[in-house]
């Protein structure tokens, strides 16, 4: 797992690249405040229903939650289901939310 600043994250969204994004939220969390990105609640990546993600195992997978935490979870997860490439976005929302004032 490596790790992704919001302000990292934001310019490249903004530079139009192409970014696997998953929100590990919950799905009221989620309908308050989201950036546009698929929603993975983190209890379906621990209980391994991730099919929708299996062909992304050796692509870079960019995770976030409220803060950082659930994401890191989930990136252990993933890791350990064999993903390869990782990235916990320090500070999730509230970070996000923050940064766009």
């Amino acid at each position: 797992m490596t790790t992704i600043t919001v302000e990292e994250l934001k310019k490249r969204m903004d530079a139009g690249e192409q970014l696997h994004i998953i929100d590990v939220r919950e799905p009221a969390e989620y309908a308050e405040y989201n950036i546009g990105v698929k929603l993975i609640p983190l209890g379906q990546i621990m209980s391994m229903q991730i099919e929708e993600i299996e062909d992304l195992k050796n692509e870079e997978l960019i995770i976030h939650c409220r803060s950082g935490a659930r994401s890191a979870q989930a990136c252990m997860m993933l890791e350990q289901a064999g993903f390869t490439n990782t990235v916990n976005v320090t500070g999730g929302m509230v970070a996000w939310q923050q940064m766009m004032g």
